[in-house]
């Protein structure tokens, strides 16, 4: 077979590998043994279950697909394949992004540590090993400022500390968290490093880029809601409703960070903040959005950024315009609840079924114990929906829940209710007061 038509992917998701295999591709998987799927097995050309998160595990594996059936591009869309894709280009000089490229997505300070080498001005940060290094950073850099891992996903073991007297608490809980598994869905992440960062103010963002050979078309601006205690993601919309100047300086800002990182080809979500210092960069991520971006990517523009991730390297799609235009608007709606245990949940077939629903993703089962949110795992689940504009799919999102996605929850109190959606914000501008929709 042609080597030029086959992919070497470094984990993925069913959705994944359908598509590779819709764009006519050979596929060589590398699957966890935790993720492989019966749909994997069926579409899989050659598929290897291995633990690809450990690069003693992956290489020699890597090496014998090298030698037969061989390929010609190698490709993570998933956070944990990223560094082990990136070590697999490196290896055999295949072109795609390379492990250094792929580390300052994934080590937030890395990625703090080169930026400031080449345009000094950002946030501050420094690691946190000791407990008196709160005090230190807090003292030369004020408050608050924010603790979190130099890697993990979700919101996981993201602090603020407000000020000298959070210190403690702050420590207590990032000292039990090292060597713990990330989150309570995936187990391919374990807790170890941790970092301070100054913390940048501002409604939060996020940019959904395409890369094609340099030139970095920026799809969409996402406008996300979040819990300012957890820093839980609350809900997502497209297009975000900002001003043409704004989303300009948002353009100027992430074309330029991923010039800077070193990305030239390819999908990338950047977050950032928009305040009094206008747009600052928080992470990046050489991957394609969770909680259903993608999906209200494709519903409001057109564009399905998993499909242009596997088929650019191929040159089987068309570049983008600079500045693609939505038909629509689209947003993500997540339900959530107060403590205690869920008994059913109805409705998610008749939801899937109306027009204007992207998505339904329920990740809680009755039976499980649900808590106060404190991270996007405490979430019960999202209703991804289009609409005529921004606004109306975030009020639509809200309506279908109400209506028809019904998660019950036996409260701590004994009373059952209903698990409802997040309350967003709806304003005018970055710096505008909140309005509860």
């Amino acid at each position: 077979m042609k080597r030029d038509a086959t992919l070497l992917l470094v984990g993925g998701h069913d959705e994944t590998v359908r598509k590779a295999k819709e764009l006519g591709l050979r596929l060589l998987l590398l699957q966890h043994p935790d993720k492989v799927t019966a749909e994997q097995e069926g579409l899989a050309d050659v598929l290897r279950v291995v633990d690809y998160t450990d690069w003693t595990a992956v290489e020699p594996v890597a090496r014998e697909l090298w030698r037969t059936p061989g390929f010609d591009v190698a490709l993570s869309l998933t956070e944990p394949g990223l560094d082990n894709a990136g070590l697999i280009n490196d290896l055999f000089a295949l072109g795609g992004t390379g492990y250094e490229v792929t580390r300052r997505f994934r080590d937030k300070l890395a990625m703090r540590r080169h930026l400031a080498g080449l345009e000094p001005g950002g946030p501050h940060a420094a690691p946190l090993r000791r407990r008196e290094e709160l005090d230190e950073f807090g003292a030369r850099h004020g408050h608050p400022f924010i603790v979190k891992p130099t890697d993990a996903t979700a919101s996981i073991g993201v602090f603020r500390v407000d000020g000298p007297e959070d210190a403690e608490r702050v420590w207590a809980a990032v000292e039990g968290l090292r060597g713990t598994r990330t989150d309570r869905v995936s187990t391919l992440y374990v807790l170890e490093e941790f970092l301070m960062e100054e913390y940048v103010d501002g409604r939060e963002f996020s940019v959904e880029c395409f890369s094609f050979a340099g030139r970095h078309v920026m799809v969409t601006i996402t406008e996300k809601f979040v819990d300012e205690t957890c820093f839980a993601e609350l809900g997502h919309a497209v297009p975000a409703r900002l001003e043409e100047p704004v989303r300009e300086r948002v353009r100027e800002c992430v074309s330029r960070f991923l010039d800077l990182v070193g990305l030239r080809d390819g999908v990338s979500h950047t977050e950032m903040r928009i305040g009094a210092r206008g747009p600052v960069v928080i992470e990046s991520h050489n991957r394609v959005a969770g909680d259903a971006i993608p999906e209200l990517v494709r519903g409001a523009y057109g564009i399905d950024l998993t499909t242009y991730a596997l088929g650019w390297p191929f040159g089987l799609v068309p570049e983008l315009p600079d500045r693609p235009q939505a038909h629509a608007g689209a947003s993500a709606r997540f339900l959530v609840s107060g403590p205690g245990r869920v008994e059913s949940i109805d409705g998610v077939g008749d939801a899937l079924a109306l027009p204007d629903v992207l998505d339904v993703r329920i990740t809680a089962k009755p039976g499980d114990v649900v808590h106060s949110l404190r991270d996007n795992w405490d979430r019960l689940g999202l209703v991804a929906v289009t609409g005529q504009d921004t606004a109306d799919a975030i009020r639509r999102g809200a309506e279908v829940i109400r209506d028809l996605v019904h998660i019950r929850v036996a409260g701590d109190d004994g009373e059952s209710r209903l698990a409802h959606p997040a309350e967003v914000a709806s304003p005018a501008s970055p710096a505008s007061p909140a309005v509860p929709v």
